[in-house]
């Protein structure tokens, strides 16, 4: 399967445009078409379909898709194994949103600095979505939060998925509550019945569903996406949330809330086993690893 029609293929489903998918590759459009018509040939089915002058995936360019993107990533490392002194080519990190905007600025701009060549792709997701992703290929590695937040069983469970883990920071996860709300010692204590979090598969949902116990299941969750719509629920009185406190730190106005602390939860690099390229390396040297746990093996 050639491996230039990969890349059009994954250009053009992303664009949905064979216009805009030539100016991005530098190609003429004709080449683009009949790559593409070349691919479906090969394969015997039509990856796209065509109304007109909008063009969307079929069902088979759907599932294929997938398989596109892993074919070009394995590729992309077999090339990197290659020169493993040199980091180089290109590097796809997942990392939940808290971590992207309070964890990865500092690191990720001296990994720059130090290898510019390299290529980072950062995509923002909950952990569960992601620890699949990097078990399928999607991702190279992806900075998570264990479910239930890094106890010893989900470590096993990540070698039992054939990944590797290593814990890299250490979160201080923060109970918001609504201003005027009573003081809160346990679940029982609150008085609002709604909970702001992101979308299922988030570890810290799952980390404050399990803190409020079976009260949990009296809980109305406003799913939203971002820490900001968090605060501005919780700030309106109509709902608690949980939030990392490197996090509320980067607010410079925190609005007038109640905050209590009830856990510390690590954040966890993780990634598939064999994995090691000479990019991935030098990124786990600017991530300085914590002390404990020890390192999945």
């Amino acid at each position: 399967m050639d491996h230039a029609n990969l890349v059009i293929f994954r250009t053009v489903a992303a664009e949905l445009s064979i216009t805009r998918a030539a100016k991005r590759l530098g190609r003429v459009q004709s080449n683009v078409t009949t790559r593409i018509q070349q691919l479906e040939e090969e394969l015997g089915v039509a990856l796209f379909r065509r109304d007109g002058n909008r063009l969307s995936l079929s069902p088979e360019g759907e599932r294929f898709l997938g398989y596109a993107d892993r074919m070009l990533a394995l590729a992309e490392e077999a090339r990197q194994m290659l020169h493993p002194q040199t980091p180089a080519g290109e590097l796809r990190i997942g990392t939940m949103e808290s971590t992207a905007a309070s964890r990865l600025p500092t690191p990720l701009a001296r990994f720059h600095r130090q290898w510019p060549q390299v290529k980072l792709k950062i995509s923002t997701a909950p952990s569960r979505p992601m620890i699949e992703q990097v078990h399928s290929g999607l991702l190279d590695c992806a900075l998570v939060a264990l479910p239930p937040c890094g106890d010893m069983a989900s470590v096993a469970d990540l070698e039992a998925m054939g990944l590797r883990g290593e814990p890299v920071f250490r979160e201080e996860m923060l109970l918001l509550v609504p201003p005027g709300h009573p003081p809160v010692h346990k679940a029982e204590d609150i008085v609002v019945r709604s909970l702001a979090a992101f979308a299922q598969g988030c570890s810290y949902r799952a980390l404050v569903e399990s803190w409020l116990g079976s009260d949990a299941l009296s809980f109305d969750a406003q799913e939203v996406g971002s820490y900001h719509s968090m605060l501005a629920c919780v700030a309106s009185g109509t709902s608690i949330c949980l939030i990392p406190r490197s996090v509320l730190e980067l607010l410079h106005e925190v609005p007038d809330i109640q905050v209590y602390p009830v856990a510390e939860v690590q954040t966890w690099l993780v990634w598939r086993h064999g994995y090691d390229t000479a990019a991935f390396s030098a990124l786990r040297e600017v991530l300085t690893p914590l002390p404990q746990p020890e390192a999945v093996a």
